[in-house]
């Protein structure tokens, strides 16, 4: 006859924490199906162009467009003028009818329809110049004057302007391998974007009458013509930015000479512009690796600016393999550069302000250039451009490549708050980190803005905290998103819908994908998976037009992590995050069978091929509350545990072995409909603890519970999940037990 050895572990008393269970709330269109079924529903076929790894594929094409401009700035009447030769290059398999040009400022146009499909109500109260440029004032036309469309031979092309649109009409189809070069004159009114709004346009100083231009979508650009969508030829409605294809531009820009100027790409004729002593600090600013050595001095600033010069300088700049243009202007500008060492080449960081920002932008803007470089660079790839400039603009917050505008400035008396100081910081490191993203991985911001502001928050984020100044971040840290995702339901939209569709724009585009993506570095993949796999997408992706399933692919290829539960319930609906401990049951180790072994027995059945001894685990009743369950089974030659433990183990083993006196089963549940792993943290009656973390594919085969064991020889004090609050957990009454109490806020 087989020898058995019973365990029994009995529980002692029901320990359980109860809590209303909150219905996911289900939306038209978000997935309610198994939270962990794979993502071919949702995401495009592969297929030559782009392959099931997230890489280019073999037949992988982009669009070049070449630009030769010139523009001369009317200072004076706040006037643009432009002409522009562009030789578009179509490197598709497909014959082009016509070409898609974008107007981008008759988004300000007196015919724009944006403002028409805008929601308006009055203002109870209003500032005087805000009611005047309301109600008042008459403004000026802002759009595009299209002076003419030539060919290569100057003869007249055909066109059609569709609101941002304008499209070329080809009397013979563009084959594919071929070029074609064609030219544009315009003019616009550059408008005041603190009266009008806009992500350009001019900053008046009122007492002195001088102007600080950030200009930008100043030029007829090409559209983006690709694979995915034929040509991107959605309109500019105030929100979804800019998709562009890559090019080189010679830009020559003529304005007064007591202007001091900065643009995308390399300057061409520094001495023609710059003093010698200017020049020669430049050359000293390219040696500095530790601090910015200022070019244009706050002194000759402010000599420039009391005079109106009537004279012309010609600034020339070239860029390479960019996919825009942006410039900035004034003769209030002070300058200072530092040189940046990436690998094996040198990078400028630069800034431009007024005497009105220092002393915050000459003690910090292009430290936080150069930081910016090096943290980026060491998550994708070592900055390619030659030069970085941040420039000093208030009310904005806008990138180009190689320049960006920025907020934050000292009050009259030149004190900064630690609010507008971090502020300023944290919108620099954003906007020059936009060189990487969209600027190099090279996404359609028109179609999906969470591709650029998403992921370069979450770049951000990173580059603040490295910053070691305990930064506070806004977005990134899970905590933060919470009272977003806790919100009203139709309030919110998936992370995947367009620019235009979202209501909350900072929270679903910026703040929600940079905190998923932070939850996956530090909570569900881990920082060494995930940064692998996140330069992956970078390396493949550069000087590149990626999709969102471009990305999504990249990181499990590169990682062998399944993300696609996180994908989908992140990024594609609105769930949010909500686990809780349900249930809590203690129990105790009896060696005395009891009638609950019998019914175990005939239920676990004997196959013949067990080998025993063997242990079971049983729940049955308590022997103190019920004596009747201590009538023993008629079971022949029933060893105890300590036997089994002499007998069979090793001196080795038994020094290795456990002392378990209290046994719990705890029953997580989850109201949530986001999967989640499940964090826990044990805190035993002496003050130790223990820290679980399971994975989120516990939930695969039971969506709304789940069970653990823990045996110790210690008396647990306190179970509570998530205790750094890593997951977005919209509520933490439930999180802990015994249940924690907490006062309202009327209590």
């Amino acid at each position: 006859m087989r020898k058995f050895s019973f365990l029994f572990i009995l529980p002692t008393i029901l320990l359980a924490q109860e809590k209303a269970v909150t219905p996911t709330v289900k939306q038209p269109g978000k997935y309610d199906t198994n939270k962990f079924s794979q993502m071919y529903d949702l995401l495009a076929t592969p297929n030559m162009f782009r392959t099931a790894s997230g890489a280019p594929g073999p037949a992988y094409y982009q669009q070049q467009a070449d630009y030769k401009i010139d523009v001369e700035l009317d200072d004076k009447n706040a006037k643009l003028s432009g002409s522009e030769t562009i030789t578009y290059y179509n490197n598709s398999p497909d014959n082009l009818e016509y070409l898609w040009v974008q107007l981008d400022q008759n988004q300000a146009a007196k015919n724009s329809q944006s403002p028409l499909v805008e929601n308006e109500k009055i203002e109870a109260v209003l500032p005087v110049n805000k009611f005047a440029n309301e109600y008042l004032k008459e403004g000026l036309d802002r759009g595009f004057n299209i002076e003419y469309v030539k060919d290569a031979k100057g003869n007249p092309l055909s066109y059609t302007v569709n609101q941002t649109m304008m499209r070329i009409n080809l009397a013979t189809p563009m084959k594919p391998g071929t070029s074609m070069t064609f030219s544009i004159k315009w003019w616009y009114n550059i408008n005041n974007y603190q009266q009008d709004g806009g992500r350009s346009g001019y900053e008046l100083f009122e007492k002195e009458g001088n102007r600080l231009y950030v200009i930008a979508q100043f030029y007829p650009r090409m559209a983006v013509y690709n694979d995915v969508e034929g040509w991107q030829n959605m309109q500019f409605w105030g929100g979804g930015e800019f998709a562009l294809p890559f090019g080189n531009f010679d830009v020559s820009i003529t304005l007064p000479a007591d202007h001091v100027v900065d643009a995308t790409g390399e300057l061409m004729n520094r001495s023609e512009v710059f003093t010698p002593e200017q020049v020669k600090r430049y050359q000293l600013a390219q040696k500095s690796f530790d601090k910015p050595v200022v070019i244009v001095t706050q002194a000759e600033a402010e000599a420039a600016e009391k005079g109106f010069s009537d004279k012309k300088k010609t600034w020339k700049f070239s860029a390479k393999n960019v996919r825009d243009f942006g410039i900035a202007t004034s003769r209030k500008f002070i300058y200072d550069a530092m040189a940046v060492q990436l690998g094996g080449k040198v990078v400028m960081a630069e800034s431009l302000y007024p005497k009105e920002a220092n002393p915050l932008w000459g003690e910090t803007s292009t430290m936080m250039v150069a930081h910016t470089l090096k943290s980026y660079s060491s998550h994708t790839f070592d900055y390619p451009y030659p030069k970085a400039v941040s420039v000093s603009a208030e009310d904005q917050g806008m990138e180009y490549p190689m320049i960006c505008w920025n907020f934050g400035r000292p009050d009259e008396k030149g004190v900064t708050s630690e609010q507008i100081k971090n502020g300023m910081i944290g919108v620099v490191i954003h906007e020059v980190g936009h060189n990487f993203f969209p600027m190099i991985v090279n996404s359609d911001e028109r179609q999906w803005t969470w591709m650029d502001e998403g992921l370069n928050s979450f770049m951000e984020y990173m580059a603040e905290q490295e910053l070691g100044t305990n930064f506070p971040s806004r977005r990134g840290p899970a905590k933060n998103i919470v009272p977003y995702m806790s919100g009203d339901q139709k309030m919110l939209e998936p992370i995947m819908s367009n620019s235009e569709s979202i209501i909350q724009f900072g929270n679903n585009a910026y703040g929600k994908p940079a905190t998923g993506l932070n939850i996956l570095r530090e909570t569900i993949m881990g920082r060494e998976l995930f940064d692998y796999a996140f330069k992956v997408y970078a390396n493949r992706w550069k000087f590149k037009h990626p999709t969102p399933e471009d990305f999504f692919r990249t990181m499990e290829d590169a990682s062998a992590v399944d993300l696609d539960w996180f994908f989908r319930g992140w990024f594609y609906s609105t769930d949010f995050v909500d686990i809780g401990v349900n249930d809590v049951k203690q129990y105790y180790v009896t060696e005395t069978p009891t009638v609950a072994l019998k019914d175990a027995k005939v239920r676990k059945g004997r196959s013949g091929i067990d080998k025993g001894p063997f242990v079971y685990l049983i729940a049955g009743d308590n022997p103190e509350l019920n004596p009747a369950s201590k009538k023993p089974l008629q079971i022949e030659e029933v060893s105890t545990l300590s036997e089994y433990v002499n007998q069979k183990l090793t001196a080795e083993e038994k020094a290795a072995l456990k002392n378990p006196k209290y046994f719990y089963e705890v029953e997580f549940n989850k109201p949530g409909g986001m999967p989640m792993p499940i964090i826990v943290q044990i805190t035993y009656e002496d003050g130790t603890m223990d820290n679980y973390k399971y994975p989120a594919q516990i939930w695969r085969k039971n969506n709304e519970t789940a069970k653990k064991v823990y045996a110790t020889n210690k008396v647990i004090k306190q179970i509570l999940i998530d205790p750094k609050l890593e997951t977005a957990d919209i509520d933490v009454t439930n999180n802990s037990w015994p249940k924690v109490e907490t006062k309202s806020k009327f209590d």
